[in-house]
């Protein structure tokens, strides 16, 4: 049986470039769109572990506002996004009720950042993820979801309410539509870079 053989590359020839893997959190409060901007902005079928919410969860999870959810998260959401050939961004969505936290240290392990998506219905929900992105002193950005195309708030009185500084952006963004989506991310990726003292490439 014959070996396979291997053509070398020319003398000088660059060989592909692979793109730097870049892992993301998406957070936020039950019902604020983690699982819908993953599956807007990811480039392969997301994979989610939701599931119908049963009677089990009445008087655990707080649905103020989100009456007619009927899914949740029970593990997480995974999808990914090229931004440039340079980087590629996988997205890890954490579940959003309080019962499910306990896996938010091992979800945030290797991360470069996060996105903490707030729901202006609801805004006291994302509180636990701004305290746990500054008390590990990761970067996160906050994306105000949009749920009827609009808010009464503006981004200054968002980040006053949440009580976060000025490095961190505060987006108005709508969770459905993938270019919004992958806006935010870049955001991050870029203000993870300033934070980092960083001239990483320009992205796309």
């Amino acid at each position: 049986m014959e070996s396979a053989s291997f053509e070398q590359a020319p003398a000088g020839a660059m060989a592909p470039a692979i793109p730097a893997a870049v892992k993301i959190l998406v957070a936020g409060g039950f019902g604020a769109g983690k699982t819908t901007l993953v599956g807007a902005v990811s480039e392969i079928p997301p994979l989610n572990t939701e599931e119908v919410m049963t009677e089990a969860s009445l008087g655990v999870d707080d649905l103020d506002g989100v009456e007619q959810k009927t899914t949740t998260t029970v593990a997480l959401d995974f999808g990914r996004i090229t931004v440039n050939d340079e980087v590629v961004l996988y997205l890890f969505g954490t579940p959003g009720q309080g019962r499910f936290w306990f896996m938010w240290d091992e979800l945030a392990r290797g991360a470069l950042g996060a996105v903490v998506l707030a729901d202006t219905r609801r805004l006291d929900t994302c509180f636990p993820s701004v305290d746990f992105f500054e008390e590990r002193g990761m970067p996160f950005v906050i994306a105000v979801n949009r749920f009827d195309g609009d808010c009464p708030y503006t981004a200054a009185e968002i980040r006053a309410a949440l009580d976060v500084g000025g490095e961190v952006d505060v987006l108005m963004s709508d969770a459905r539509d993938r270019e919004a989506g992958k806006n935010v991310l870049i955001t991050l990726v870029e203000q993870a870079i300033r934070r980092n003292g960083g001239a990483g490439a320009a992205l796309d």
